[in-house]
């Protein structure tokens, strides 16, 4: 009997992610593919490491509108945006228990922005980086998307900011929950499937899964 209703289990789960990822490709839209003559193209970079990921824009491609979080980086050419555990990102040496209350306890979320003006690739050198050309439309989707995660007590001022992991960096309290199922790689699966990428977050886990998808994208187009 257990094993029967373990069969069943396993049955019904396969079907709901059957059924959840057609309903994703089906949201999914070519439409975020930028021409290469078109001049209002917005490129975004998705760097990773072998556990985290994050959405660098350039800075002249944002605003104060949409993210007034911008003023606290008048310098910088670029901004990094990731996501992840209230309590264990700004201190990800805690040790184990902090990252399995991460996974399945988390108080909350925050958002780490950092700013810098050197060259992406030279500024990423450890990290692999997906380059993306995103159409001025596609472009507006994604910030909408990042300046929505940011809680903030009033929607025309900046969310309060605490020091991040380098000096050149703010940490920023984030909406919904960070968890084993929901993490940073996922956040910026979900930022490029506002977007219209054909990405499927609820695939998403760790930076390798990310990755993997990003390279399906990238042969096809």
């Amino acid at each position: 009997m257990q094993r029967a209703n373990r069969a069943a289990g396993l049955r019904t789960a396969n079907y709901v992610l059957s059924l959840w990822l057609i309903f994703s490709a089906g949201t999914a839209s070519a439409e975020w593919v930028c021409a290469p003559s078109e001049t209002s193209c917005k490129t975004v970079f998705v760097v990773h490491n072998s556990w985290h990921a994050a959405i660098v824009l350039s800075r002249a491609d944002l605003g104060l509108d949409d993210l007034p979080e911008l003023s606290d980086f008048p310098g910088a050419k670029f901004i990094e945006f990731s996501w992840g555990d209230r309590d264990f990102f700004p201190d990800p040496n805690s040790g184990i228990w902090a990252a399995m209350r991460a996974a399945f306890w988390s108080g909350g979320s925050v958002l780490h922005l950092v700013g810098f003006s050197e060259n992406v690739r030279q500024f990423y050198r450890q990290a692999e980086i997906f380059e993306l050309r995103l159409t001025a439309a596609a472009g507006r989707q994604l910030i909408r998307f990042i300046s929505q995660a940011f809680a903030r007590t009033n929607s025309n001022s900046s969310a309060q900011a605490s020091p991040g992991l380098f000096a050149y960096s703010r940490f920023y309290p984030a909406t919904a929950k960070f968890s084993v199922l929901r993490t940073c790689n996922t956040w910026v699966a979900e930022a490029l499937a506002s977007a219209g990428l054909p990405i499927f977050p609820g695939t998403v886990l760790t930076a390798s899964s990310l990755a993997s998808q990003l390279a399906d994208i990238g042969k096809s187009n």
